[in-house]
């Protein structure tokens, strides 16, 4: 983080901002004999109190103002967006926090995960200690999912295993493991009893959490798999590929119904894509999805078609590492060196992507 932000922290709690700074570069893709690019006017961006020290490696949304992140400062962090301010600090992990978090549906409770092998449970109107310290995997805790109704935890690890936990009572009530399979990311199937995980091995599977078993297994991709989100409806999917210099690099849209195939692939980053979020559909507008990259870049993308409608450039900002759906409008991107940004979707002229604050 530049030096500069840190030295200010004091003067930044009190006024809530910095300074205003350059926005960085925006581009607009149209496919219809290629991409054509076109740069937007630059404008300038709040920059607030920032939220860590050091790299961001996860962002989530906890509300319709509030987030929780955490990075290789080892605090989880909840912030007030909106307004600028940081409004508590945990602490209790011994190492860096990995790149999952879980907030528990309608709660002010989540969970972090960390390399030092441990999941923790906390409470915003608890103290800043952990409620609970969750301790069974051998290995860095890489993947964290919650059941809508609160009730169970799943947690995965480079271990090869999948833990099943009652959130009531702390304890692991079932184990699962898989040789090879490194998981990379879980993600809870809404209103399902089923558990989505992306691995190293690049694969896709889908976990049956009645018996922790594997119900399905998708088409293997030529890439490792680094992460997966659900859609509202739990109809359909979307993991992402890592990779270099354009090959892999990809999101692919996948159909969690009956035929299970394979929908769409958004193709444009070069870089590993690190986490991609369906977007609301709160305009009459086609469905869409935004995804986030080593490259340093945010694009958004038509779900049905595959062509990309926007993307922004974080210059500077190194691995995009994390994405949130902030609120209807609004995107929250965490970075390796230039903390969290507030991203804007601006529809009054097509569709542009703004930067309306960093932190």
């Amino acid at each position: 983080m530049p030096t500069e932000r840190g030295s200010s922290e004091d003067f930044c709690a009190v006024m809530g901002k910095l300074q205003s700074k350059l926005k960085h570069s925006t581009y607009k893709y149209s496919r219809h004999d290629g991409i054509i690019e076109e740069r937007i006017q630059t404008k300038t961006f709040q920059e607030y109190s920032p939220a860590h020290v050091d790299s961001v490696f996860v962002i989530a949304s906890l509300n319709s103002e509030l987030c929780v992140s955490g990075g290789k400062d080892k605090t989880v962090v909840a912030y007030n967006w909106k307004t600028g301010n940081v409004v508590k600090k945990f602490k209790g992990h011994e190492r860096e926090i990995t790149k999952q978090l879980a907030c528990v549906p309608k709660s002010s409770q989540f969970f972090s995960a960390s390399r030092d092998r441990m999941v923790m449970m906390w409470d915003l109107h608890g103290s800043s200690q952990p409620k609970q310290q969750l301790a069974g995997h051998d290995m860095v805790v890489t993947g964290l999912a919650v059941s809508p109704d609160s009730s169970q935890l799943c947690t995965g690890s480079r271990d090869n295993t999948l833990l099943l936990w009652d959130v009531g009572t702390g304890q692991c009530v079932e184990k699962a493991c898989v040789s090879r399979n490194l998981v990379t990311h879980l993600c809870w199937v809404p209103r399902e009893p089923y558990v989505l995980q992306t691995s190293e091995d690049k694969t896709i599977r889908l976990w049956d959490i009645r018996r922790l078993q594997v119900a399905h297994m998708f088409p293997p991709k030529q890439h490792i798999q680094t992460y997966c989100e659900v859609s509202v409806d739990g109809h359909k999917c979307i993991s992402c590929s890592n990779g270099f210099g354009g090959e892999g690099c990809e999101a692919t849209l996948w159909d969690l119904r009956q035929t299970r195939n394979r929908i769409c692939e958004y193709k444009g980053h070069f870089q590993t894509v690190a986490s991609c979020v369906f977007l609301p559909k709160t305009l009459p507008l086609m469905p869409m999805i935004a995804t986030s990259s080593h490259d340093s870049k945010v694009k958004i993308w038509n779900q049905d078609t595959g062509a990309c409608l926007s993307t922004f450039s974080l210059d500077g900002s190194g691995p995009l590492t994390s994405l949130a759906v902030g609120d209807a409008d609004s995107l929250l991107c965490a970075s390796f060196n230039r903390g969290i940004h507030l991203l804007r979707v601006d529809y009054s002229q097509g569709l542009e992507l703004q930067q309306v604050a960093a932190f």
